[in-house]
Order: C-alpha cells, then structure tokens, then sequence
C-alpha cells in the first residue's frame, strides 16, 4: 500500500493473468484525504471533479494534482445559463424531511457533481440544499436554494420523494416540471440522451424526455434491503442500454421504439430486459466494458462465499452478461484504506468514457484500475517464468511496448540455469541477432560452463561472423573429445570462417596418433579441399574409397588428375565411374578408357555397354570385341546387341555363337544374313519349340517357310496342334488339314478346331462391323454436306466477283445482272465464268479446280 500501489488479490487460479491493473490515486488526493473525506466524484475525459464531507469541490488532473478548489459555503454566484444550448436542463431532487436538520455553513458534504460533455461548466448539489451550476472559466452560474438537503443534480443520488426538471424557455426564463413525487424516496438520477431514469423505493423509472412520457417502471427484487444501506446503481451503457444494480441483483435494459400498429394509447418506446442475473456479493457500482460487466462489489463480514482474508474487502469484477446469468471473467479483491470501517453507500466506481479508466472511490481512497497494456502482460510472464511466450509476446508487439528490452537475455539466463543448455543456445540466434559483443560474451560463457557443444551450431556463419579465434576455439574443442561432431561443423562451417591451415595442423597432429582414423581422414581431404589442394583431398578420398570422390572431381574439374587412375575409380563404384566418363568424354577419350581397362574385361564390357546404350554408333570400331565381351560376361544382352548393332560382323558374330552354341543368337544370326530355312530348322531340331517357329514364320512372313513349317510338323502331332492354334490368320488351314494322315491322334484337335471357327467368325463379324460402320459414316457425312448445301449465302456489297475483282452487286441494282455462288462461297459474275466446255448446264468453281480441292458445283444463280 506504499507509494501509490494497490494490493489486489485474485481469489481464483494463480495462473490465469489479471485483467486489470490497479494503482492508487496520489499528489494532492493523498494530502486531502487525510483531513477530509471523498463523498462524491465524476470522471470528465480532461480533468477530475472529487467533492468531499467538508464542503469542498477539488478539480484535479488524471495524476491527482490540484487545478483548482472551490468552498461550498462561500461560494457567491450571479444567476446566469451555464451551458452551452437554450434547452438546458437542471434536475433537482428535493426531501421533505422526517426529522430536524441542523444548517451548518462551516461543514457541508458535496452529494453530487455533474460537469457538460465540454468540460467548461460544473453543477453541485449539496447537503445544505444548495444548486450551484457555474461555469470554471467564467463568472455564470445559477443558484437555488431548497428547504432541504439535495441528494442530486443533473446525475445523481436523492433521498426522498420529489424529482423536478429545470429547462430554460424561449424568453430565457426558467420552466419547473414535476416528473415524480409520492412514490417514496428518490435514491439515483441518471440522464442520457432524451433519457432520464431515477430510482426509489419502489423500483425504477424511465422517462422520455421528447414525448414526455415516462415508459417503464421496473420493479425492485429485494425489498428486505434498506435503499440508504444499500442503494441503486445506475449507469447508462449507451443511449439506448441502462444497466440496474441494486442489491445483488443486476438487470440490463434496453429502451427500443414500439410497433406504430401497436401503440394505441402507450408510449412510443418500451424496454425489454435482456439479461438478469443475481450476484454474490453487494453492488456499490457498474460500469460497461464494452460488451462486458465492471461491478465493484460490497463484502460483508459474514459473507460465506468468500475466505477470511478477504472479507470486507471491496472486489472489482468483471463478468460477461448473459441472458439469465453471468460468466466471471476476473474478479480482484482490494485493499482500500479504512475498508473494515466502509459500509456498501461509502463505495462508488465512475468510469472515464473516452478510455477504460475505472475509479473506485471510498472515503479515504481512491483507486484507478485500468485494462493492463501489454507491458503489463509481458511482466506477468516474466513474473510466472513463461519467457518463451514473453519474447512472443514483445516481438509481435514491439511497437507497442516501452519496456523490455532486454527479456531475450533473461529468458536464456533462465534456460542456463535450468540446464536447458540447447534450448539456451537456440534462443541465442534470435537474442543476440547481429551485437557481436553479445554473442562472444554468451560463447566464453558457454565455455565456462563447458558447453560448447551446445552453441556451436548456433553461431552466426552469413554475413555476420565473429572473430576467427571463437571457431578455432570450438573446433579444437570437438576435435579433443568428439571427431564426428568436428566432422560436421567442418562441413557445416564455410572455410572462411576460420585459419584453415591452423586446423589441418591440428588435425594431422591427431592422425600421427590414429593413421588410419577413417572419420578424420575424411575430415582432412574436406579441409584441403577449402584449401584448394585438390589433389592430395583425392588421394585421400581415393584411398578411402569415399563417396565424394566423384563430387570432388566434377566440382574442380579434377579430370587430368584421374587418367591414370581410371581403374580404382571402376573398382569403387562401377555405374558412376562410367557416367563421369561418358558425361566427360571431352576431357577423357574413349580411346584413352578403352587402353585403361584393356586388361580388365568385365570392365571393358560395363563401359561399352554403357557407351552402345546411349549411342548405337559411336563406339562401332568397338563392336566387333564387344561381341566377345557379351558372349562372356551379359550374354542376356548379347541378342539385343546383335539387333541394334549395325557394324559388327555377322560372320564373326556367327562363328562365336556357334562354338558356344547359342542357339537363339545364331538363329537369329542365319535369318539376318537370309539363311532362313536353316535357322527354321534349328528352331524345330534343337529348340523344339513350335511357338518359336511359328513367330518367327510370322516375322519372316513367307510362304516357303510356311511350307517348310507344316512339312516338318506333319507327322509331329504336338507341332500340328501348335499349328492348328497359331496358322489362321497367316495360312488357310484348310491346307494343314489335308495334309493330315488319317488315323493320327492329335493332341486338343477338338479345340484347335474349335479355335480356327471362332477365329472365322471373329473376321466375319469384324468385317460386318466394318462395313456397317463405314455405311453410317457415309450416310452420316452425305446428310451433313445436304444440310450445308441447302443453307443459303449473303450477298451484300461487301462481296468480290473472284474473276474481275470487282463488287458482286451492280452499283445500280435497277439494272439487270447475274450472280453464281458456289458451295465453296466462291462468288462470280455470270459473264465472268468461262464456258461450260463439255458437260452443258455443269459449270465448278474454277479457283477450287486449280487449286485441286475438287470442283465445286454451283449452288446459286442470281438474276435481276
């Protein structure tokens, strides 16, 4: 409670973050209170009006300084129109006491003040019965004086039973109207608009001021309350939404415009409450938050809903209304000066308009709250430790923010405290960003906690780079106690980051004490290679067998360097090293890989094979060996070879595949070099394979062979089967089966017969489909050119006679003339069209004629 802080203490879960935040009004309100106390304040968007039990108006600005001061009792003001329009109107609530009131000039208490929506005139209504409405920077003013105590004016509380309205006339003279009496006491006044609604006993009024009608009467709920204890709340939320607290029950109203079909005698607006509610606790106070509920609440000492520590205490909420209850949004418990001595009548909260300001005024305190910003919320993720969500927080926020900067760094301190050695490390690229101080810092801090490891693949690498001794530092750190983590930063890490040449020494130290270490073999020809010493990184990588050699060569163009070294490069890895040569040969010749691997055959053969399969020709002088090579090493791929290959020698090819008798490659050979019978022969005698013979029959497609086919297979009844299956479409089978001795036994002769029908068939019905197709095509295209012939052409102006170039059309149509069109659109005149020649009354276009798109008849004459 020291220094203008507030405790506030949320009765609920820890973890949910406050709404708002609260702190107490000081300067000149601190030096006030203490020798007076508050009965009265308004909020006004430029300044503060607080009115106190001695008598005393304080004008003070939002930080709590006295502007000006005013003395109730001294006060002398001329009578005069303090606002701004002829139309203003002054209420006034007057008692008729029930008991002796002693007038006292020297202490009186300020019930109410009520200031214009400019700020420039005030209006005070005291206990001595005294309206004063003056104006701040001028001398008008207005002043009444009643029998009585005046609870009220304009905006404000009343204790008894008469309400009247003050308005200025057209001769500028005051007019006085009763809006209420008789109905008991007057407790709360609050205008709007054309709207003014005032509390009594009994519940309360709305009244129109346009029609000058009063159009609702809401009933009180607890009437077991006293309305001095516990009086009515009123505030008007728009012009249009009042809001009712009295008691613990809250009632949200809204005036609306009647049906004119429905009005008859009533009056021309109505009010629909559209939520109520009862609350725990008392109500001192309401104020809108936009779609959402202010309510300062009243504690009793009894009160069985709350804990002991906070009982008496006043509570600020805010609830969400609904329509038949509410939802606690947030609810704080206030530590206000002098609460165990404050009854529920000694609170009120007024709100600022213009932004979510809420004041909570008690005699000897008053507190501002305010919905927290989002400083505040970053401070209360610190204060939970949620850094992570803190630095989002400010980051998504950071111009809206006018503290925290340095949140990063705290939230890694905490990660390093925690252990979080990673985490903290990662957070640091986003931290420390490009200050290179803070980042050496953080790095020799990683150092002595002995977690380099962790920050390492961290550090920045583009075009932000620290010094090259903290690399160096890092990198002679894993080289001592983690060579595959070195191995990574090294390729990670671009080679200018650090000396290169410190680290290869250093590396090289290790390797004398582990020669054979593959991991830092590796690591070292990467190192030469940033060095640019190609060749000893592919010593290296050539001695290791390694992946990369075939990177490193195409990268630096390490050609020269592998001509002798063909042969360790097709050990490795066979299919990349005759992709590399193939891709290069520009730099390597064919020539200069064939005499590499002369001595190594099956190499040989996997480098032509290759070479034959991107281009049939370009190693031809190769193919003769390459038969050999096939016939030894692929003989699957030698048939395909012999069919593609247009240079090798047949007779050399024949020779090789008879010695190793390769039965489906000499055939094949044979029939290439037009020995057909033979290799048809070979095919039944030692393949023995009819379906062979016959498609190869089909291929050669001829009928000697046929012949040769049917003469072999006649006394061979599974080849007459095979024949009978497969001879249809080529031969008539008619000729096989005449051929066939009587008496034989002939394997599935019933289906082959049966087959050679249905093949019959099938070739009836296909050439039936056929025909039928080819008719309906024909019909189809004959009605299509019909109906085009049929359609009639324009002629206008516009058209040429094809012959003479001239218009169509005479420009004297009077006169009479002759058009032929042709079905092609070609147009003519009459004289221009030659002679019929042979065939009288038939005349064609002669353009389509010689232009050999047929001749087009002609399809109209016109005469005139």
């Amino acid at each position: 409670m020291k220094n203008g802080c507030v405790l506030f203490v949320q009765e609920e879960d820890t973890e949910e973050e406050p709404k708002l935040k609260y702190e107490r009004l000081t300067n000149g309100v601190t030096e006030i209170l203490q020798k007076d106390a508050a009965s009265c304040m308004t909020v006004h968007d430029k300044f503060l009006a607080l009115g106190t039990h001695f008598g005393k108006v304080y004008l003070l600005d939002i930080q709590g300084n006295v502007t000006q001061k005013f003395e109730i009792a001294s006060l002398k003001l001329s009578l005069c129109n303090c606002y701004r329009s002829v139309h203003f109107l002054a209420m006034l609530c007057l008692i008729i006491p029930f008991f002796f009131f002693f007038y006292s000039f020297s202490s009186v208490k300020i019930n109410q003040i009520s200031l214009d929506e400019s700020g420039d005139h005030v209006g005070i209504c005291s206990e001595d019965g005294k309206v004063q409405v003056f104006g701040l920077y001028t001398r008008e003013g207005f002043h009444e004086n009643f029998d009585c105590p005046i609870k009220c004016k304009h905006c404000g509380l009343c204790c008894f039973v008469l309400l009247l309205l003050y308005e200025r006339n057209w001769l500028n003279r005051w007019k006085t109207s009763v809006l209420h009496e008789g109905e008991g006491n007057i407790t709360n006044v609050k205008w709007t608009a054309n709207l003014i609604a005032w509390a009594n006993n009994v519940g309360v009024k709305i009244y129109d001021i346009c029609s000058k009608q009063r159009i609702t009467n809401v009933l009180r709920d607890n009437a077991s309350l006293r309305p001095d204890m516990y009086p009515c709340s009123l505030c008007w939320k728009d012009n249009t939404t009042l809001i009712i607290g009295w008691g613990s029950s809250v009632k949200i109203c809204v005036v609306k415009e009647r049906d004119p079909t429905q009005m008859r005698d009533l009056p021309s607006r109505y009010v629909e409450i559209v939520s109520a509610f009862e609350t725990e606790f008392f109500i001192s106070g309401l104020a809108p938050l936009a779609d959402q509920l202010v309510t300062l609440y009243y504690v009793k000492e009894n009160s069985e809903h709350v804990e002991e520590e906070f009982r008496t205490r006043p509570r600020l909420d805010i609830i969400q209304p609904l329509a038949e209850g509410c939802e606690e949004i947030s609810s704080d418990a206030l530590t206000v000066r002098n609460f165990q001595e404050n009854q529920c009548r000694d609170y009120r909260l007024e709100h600022s308009e213009g932004e979510s300001l809420f004041y909570i005024v008690s005699p000897k305190d008053i507190v501002v709250a305010k919905e927290r910003d989002q400083d505040d919320h970053i401070d209360w993720l610190l204060e939970k430790k949620k850094y992570e969500e803190a630095l989002m927080a400010a980051e998504i926020s950071f111009k809206n923010i006018k503290r925290h900067d340095k949140i990063g760094m705290a939230f890694i301190n905490h990660l390093v405290e925690r252990g979080d050695y990673d985490a903290a490390a990662r957070k640091c690229q986003k931290v420390l960003g490009k200050n290179m101080d803070l980042w050496e810092n953080e790095v020799y801090r990683f150092k002595t906690i002995g977690q380099l490891k962790a920050i390492s693949q961290y550090l920045p690498r583009g075009d932000l780079r620290l010094r090259p001794a903290i690399y160096e530092m890092i990198l002679h750190e894993f080289l001592k106690t983690d060579y595959e983590g070195f191995a990574t930063l090294i390729r990670e890490w671009p080679g200018e980051l650090y000396n290169n040449m410190a680290i290869v020494q250093a590396v090289n130290e290790h390797l004398k004490k582990d020669p054979t270490n593959s991991m830092l073999l590796t690591t070292l020809a990467e190192l030469y290679t940033y060095d640019q010493r190609y060749d000893r990184a592919l010593e290296i990588y050539l001695k290791l067998r390694h992946k990369d050699v075939y990177q490193l060569i195409h990268k630096h163009n390490l050609f020269s360097s592998i001509k002798d070294k063909i042969v360790l490069l097709m050990d490795f890895d066979k299919e990349k090293a005759v992709d590399m040569l193939l891709d290069n040969e520009d730099k390597i010749s064919m020539d200069k890989v064939v005499e590499e691997l002369k001595d190594r055959s099956e190499l040989l053969h996997v480098y032509l094979h290759k070479l034959f399969k991107r281009d049939h020709h370009k190693g031809q002088k190769y193919h003769e060996r390459q038969i050999s090579l096939y016939a030894e090493f692929d003989r699957p791929n030698l048939l395909p070879f012999l069919r593609e290959s247009m240079h090798c020698p047949l007779e050399k090819a024949l020779e090789i595949c008879q010695q190793r008798h390769f039965v489906e490659e000499t055939v094949f050979l044979l029939s290439r070099m037009g020995n057909c019978r033979r290799a048809l022969q070979m095919i039944m005698e030692e393949l023995a394979d009819v379906d062979k013979a016959i498609e190869f029959a089909k291929e050669q497609d001829d009928r000697e062979l046929w012949e040769d086919l049917i003469s072999y297979s006649i006394d061979k009844p599974p080849f007459i089967t095979g024949l009978l299956n497969n001879i249809g479409t080529h031969v008539d089978p008619i000729l096989l089966i005449h051929r066939i001795k009587e008496g034989m036994e002939i394997p599935n002769l019933r289906d082959s017969l049966v087959k050679i029908l249905q093949d019959y068939n099938l070739q009836i019905l296909l050439r039936e489909g056929c025909k039928k197709i080819l008719v309906a095509d024909s019909l189809s295209l004959l009605q299509r050119m019909h109906r085009t012939q049929k359609r009639g052409v324009r002629v206008d102006e516009e058209n040429i006679c094809e012959s003479c170039h001239t218009p169509i059309l005479p420009s004297d149509t009077a006169q009479a003339f002759g058009v032929v069109v042709f079905h092609c659109r070609h147009m003519f005149h009459k004289e221009c069209l030659p002679s019929p020649g042979n065939l009288p009354g038939i005349q064609y276009c002669n353009i389509c004629s010689a232009k050999r798109r047929g001749p087009g008849s002609g399809i109209l004459e016109m005469k005139k």
